[in-house]
């Protein structure tokens, strides 16, 4: 029925992939187009077991990379979908800038698709998305890594805690900075609620650039009491 509904309503109103505007066909992955989800560079296994980074030829999902190795980052494993590059990129910002919140879903699916299975395996005790800050989620009309964390945790049957993570101090918008003056700008910006003690918990976020941000987050939540913790991104920078 689903499907009937769907081409019934194409019909009338045919509907436009938001990152190349061509009308949706076979294979679509809605609301993007078959080309378009097609053509994102994925990101799976094997990887960094702590920056998720490709790791081609790696021998054990426990290898890590040689950054890793020299300095391990502030939280315990890092998974992320896609190369933060071409239709993601342009799929992110339509998502975040112009209010498409369908793209939440095959977003997320860019996670689930390839680290599904170990993450549904991982005893993960809950998902806590990156907070905004109420001003910007106010003018955005919402936070875009709390939409991708509930199909997330709804596909993974994990918990969603929105609570567990606050924002606590606005910061000027991270693009903008180098990577030491976003170390800069976020430090002290969150808090994290003391449910999370003894806890395995994955923050949730759009994009890892220099980590900046899921790093201050994970070292709140570490101080809070956190026995674990993991982050989830839809796209990296590579």
């Amino acid at each position: 029925m689903h499907a009937w509904a769907v081409a019934a309503l194409d019909l009338v109103f045919p509907a436009l992939c938001p990152v190349c505007e061509a009308t949706l066909a076979a294979h679509r992955r809605d609301p993007l187009c078959g080309r378009c989800w097609a053509t994102i560079r994925r990101l799976g296994p094997p990887a960094c077991a702590r920056c998720g980074l490709p790791l081609p030829g790696a021998a054990t999902t426990a290898a890590t990379c040689g950054a890793c190795a020299l300095e391990p980052p502030a939280w315990d494993w890092a998974r992320a979908g896609a190369e933060y590059e071409g239709v993601a990129r342009d799929a992110l910002h339509a998502f975040k800038f112009h209010g498409r919140r369908a793209l939440a879903r095959p977003l997320a699916d860019l996670l689930l698709e390839p680290w599904g299975a170990p993450l549904a395996a991982a005893s993960i005790d809950a998902l806590v998305p990156v907070p905004l800050a109420r001003a910007r989620e106010r003018e955005r009309g919402f936070n875009q890594a709390a939409l991708v964390a509930e199909r997330l945790a709804g596909a993974l049957g994990v918990p969603l805690r929105p609570r567990w993570l606050a924002r606590v101090r606005t910061t000027q918008p991270q693009s903008d900075l180098g990577a030491a003056e976003r170390r800069a700008n976020v430090r002290g910006a969150f808090a994290a609620d003391t449910a999370v003690a003894g806890r395995h918990v994955a923050i949730v976020d759009d994009v890892l650039t220099t980590g900046a941000t899921v790093a201050e987050c994970a070292r709140m939540l570490r101080a809070a009491g956190a026995a674990r913790v993991g982050v989830l991104a839809v796209a990296r920078v590579l």
